[in-house]
């Protein structure tokens, strides 16, 4: 059975850094890009960050990009999210997920690419 489960979350004040962590079990990601995603309340979801299985190569949306790195540990079980100079407006809960259909990240991420969302974790950003 394949399953994500985000942790890291919490409370901080603007201009601080949090670090998400996604652990994926059932699932080898040598195989699958992963995609960190993020909901905040009343708004679709969103692409943030991907990490290409193929060649360890990363892409950001435009809002995070020299904010936020995506990283794998060497076991390979485990992505990270680095979220750096954090903004009221990164207040969403995040998600990490992987995409069945492509080694490889490109923008835009579509969400219907990926599968195995966990249940999130919540990241508030105070002013």
């Amino acid at each position: 059975q394949v399953m994500f489960v985000e942790s890291g979350g919490g409370l901080v004040q603007s201009g601080g850094s949090l670090r998400l962590s996604c652990a994926a079990s059932g699932l080898h990601l040598d195989y699958y890009a992963i995609g960190w995603f993020r909901q905040a309340p009343g708004q679709a979801r969103e692409a943030v960050s991907c990490l290409s299985a193929s060649d360890g190569s990363t892409v950001n949306v435009d809002s995070v990009e020299g904010r936020f790195t995506i990283s794998r540990d060497p076991a390979k079980t485990t992505v990270y999210l680095q979220m750096d100079n954090l903004k009221p407006e990164d207040t969403a809960r995040y998600y990490c997920a992987a995409n069945l259909m492509r080694r490889r990240c490109v923008l835009p991420m579509t969400l219907h690419e990926f599968s195995y969302w966990g249940q999130g974790t919540q990241v508030t950003v105070s002013t």
